[in-house]
């Protein structure tokens, strides 16, 4: 059967979209089918002038895996169930799924790739319930926060940059005799912070799955100090809070009521630990550079598995779904496993015990809480 296919990414670009890219075309151009790319997410295919939606042939996906970013462009404000309409002067949410819809079917689309994040997959979702064709999904996000997935592309070559930049700020803050703070992405998922954290040697990863004391924090960076180890490091997430607090926003909900801007509390928490303990803190915000840049091995490798898996099973079954790792290996999980909240770290899995064992604060326990379990458990 002659096919014809799209790609399109969705939601904030991750080191690794290039080479999904790569994969998906080259797998489905080696089954003698038709591959095409919608840009800026599903804003192609509203688009009245040609260009909206490209020929991904041979030669436009050559040399393509090892780039950051997607060459097809990609917005995390294009949902076509709330779309940013011009109506009397002013950006007014509209529907225009329907006309998504139509205009894939217009031009020959048998199924489509959608690449992105829990957002990305819900819009896929009612895309499909709206009547789009097949959709396989492939999981992205540098949060590595999406469920049915035990990881998704774009997070290790993040965690790699973030524990790089750990990696430099270590000698300036010994030659200073400084708190750090880093704050770094991940929403409301604390994956980045807690294995940058321990791999890049921080003395407190304060994430949101466990709400933090600020009293258990400067207790840490004190005991340092008194061990003549005048300097820490701190790692936090965006999305993480104090016990009874509420997450820090830079920026509130536009006129959608959506798209709230988590950021700030890296500089927070330096200005309350330099007032509670005394200690010089300055604050570093990562921000879009943990996005930025080529994807390591892993992500590389990672992505072109997924990529050739989105295209074996649009040719092998009827079903769509997202492709997911489990145990591993790729499997095709239905959409309804993956909408519909997100997936935390588990505050008890072994990294985290790994991270308290080796005496990284958390924010949550007394300092010495280890050493007191280790002696209990050897007198009991």
């Amino acid at each position: 059967m002659n096919r014809r296919i799209a790609i399109n990414t969705g939601g904030g670009d991750a080191p690794g979209l290039n080479a999904v890219i790569r994969a998906v075309a080259l797998s489905a151009l080696n089954r003698g089918w038709e591959v095409f790319g919608i840009r800026q997410g599903y804003e192609g295919l509203l688009e009245s002038e040609p260009g909206g939606v490209i020929a991904l042939d041979r030669d436009a996906v050559r040399g393509i895996g090892h780039l950051g970013g997607t060459i097809l462009g990609t917005t995390n404000r294009g949902d076509p169930f709330r779309y940013p309409m011009l109506q009397n002067g002013q950006r007014v949410p509209s529907d225009v799924s329907g006309k998504i819809v139509e205009r894939f079917r217009e031009l020959g689309f048998d199924g489509l790739v959608a690449l992105g994040g829990d957002g990305s997959m819900s819009i896929a979702h009612r895309l499909m319930q709206r009547g789009l064709p097949r959709v396989i999904g492939v999981p992205k996000t540098i949060d590595n926060d999406l469920k049915g997935t035990n990881v998704t592309f774009g997070f290790a070559t993040a965690v790699e940059t973030t524990t790089e930049a750990l990696d430099r700020l270590h000698s300036t803050a010994q030659a200073h005799r400084r708190v750090m703070v880093v704050e770094v992405m991940g929403r409301h998922a604390g994956w980045i912070a807690l294995h940058a954290g321990i791999a890049g040697g921080a003395d407190v990863i304060l994430i949101p799955e466990i709400p933090y004391r600020l009293d258990r924090v400067c207790e840490k960076i004190e005991e340092r100090y008194k061990r003549r180890r005048d300097f820490a490091i701190v790692v936090v997430s965006e999305g993480a809070k104090e016990q009874g607090g509420e997450e820090t926003y830079k920026a509130g909900k536009d006129a959608f009521k959506e798209h709230a801007i988590l950021g700030g509390i890296g500089e927070r928490l330096a200005r309350q630990i330099e007032g509670v303990s005394g200690c010089e803190a300055r604050s570093v915000v990562l921000g879009h550079l943990q996005r930025g840049g080529s994807p390591g091995a892993f992500d590389r490798l990672l992505a072109q598995r997924l990529g050739s898996a989105a295209v074996r099973y649009l040719a092998e079954t009827e079903q769509s779904g997202m492709v997911a790792v489990q145990a591993g290996a790729i499997t095709l999980i239905p959409m309804e496993q993956v909408t519909g909240g997100t997936r935390g770290v588990e505050v008890h899995s072994d990294t985290v015990e790994t991270a308290r064992d080796v005496g990284i604060c958390f924010g949550d326990e007394p300092v010495g809480t280890f050493l007191n379990r280790i002696v209990a458990h050897a007198s009991g």
